[in-house]
């Protein structure tokens, strides 16, 4: 089985790429690749998409930190089912219209379902044994109270990224089995970095990773299929 890890950065996955090149023998009957996207969504879609057409994989794990906006413990790791693009629209008559909202897209147009990415592989999300958490993806971070309660009221997000929106996107057209975790490094809002939890959640994520990767390797990939 070809298992492809994506990140946005090397940093967020390198203890998982030490890992794998030190026990590979643990791996032998299995390939697993590396691809670091780079930070956002368009990075994220056309480095993704250019790795699949080069060498479709079986399986496509994406991991990284992300921003919180509940009061869970910094450093929990959690899988994500949902995936929303939380600023694609326009704020208008002081409101925030997505393009389902404007009538731009249908609302289940492939690949979404009533205006979500889900992710449909829910052995691959039991497998993890993780908390469940949906998440919005933005080009912006936020950091501004306004933004914060339009998504919460919207969406009802407990993760902020800037890349899991395109990753379900290319997964669910190219129509490859994927999972998406993330370890919450700080809170929505918070721009003092010295609250944030970074080296912890870093850590937290790599050990969940090299658990999950060790776990898919007990099956095939017709396993995990819907």
């Amino acid at each position: 089985m070809h298992i492809l890890i994506a990140s946005a950065t090397g940093f967020e996955i390198a203890t998982t790429v030490d890992y794998v090149e030190k026990e590979k023998l643990l791996f032998q009957n299995h390939e697993i690749s590396f691809l670091v996207t780079g930070i956002g969504g368009v990075s994220t879609a056309y480095n993704l998409a250019k790795k699949i057409n080069q060498k479709k994989p079986g399986i496509i794990l994406q991991a990284g930190i992300a921003g919180c906006f509940i009061q869970k413990e910094l450093g929990t790791v959690v899988a994500i089912t949902d995936e929303v693009f939380g600023d694609l629209g326009v704020w208008e008559e002081n409101q925030f219209k997505t393009i389902f909202d404007l009538n731009l897209t249908d609302k289940n147009e492939d690949p979404f379902s009533n205006e979500i990415l889900p992710n449909p592989y829910h052995k691959l999300i039991e497998l993890t044994q993780l908390d469940t958490a949906r998440s919005i993806s933005v080009n912006e971070i936020t950091t501004d109270i306004k933004y914060e309660e339009y998504y919460e009221q919207k969406f009802s997000p407990v993760v902020e990224s800037m890349e899991g929106g395109a990753f379900h996107f290319v997964c669910l057209k190219e129509k490859i089995p994927f999972l998406q975790i993330r370890s919450l490094s700080n809170y929505i809002r918070e721009r003092d970095k010295t609250k944030w939890k970074m080296k912890e959640a870093v850590t937290a994520l790599n050990d969940k990773l090299i658990m999950i990767i060790s776990e898919i390797c007990k099956h095939d990939e017709t396993y995990f299929g819907v």
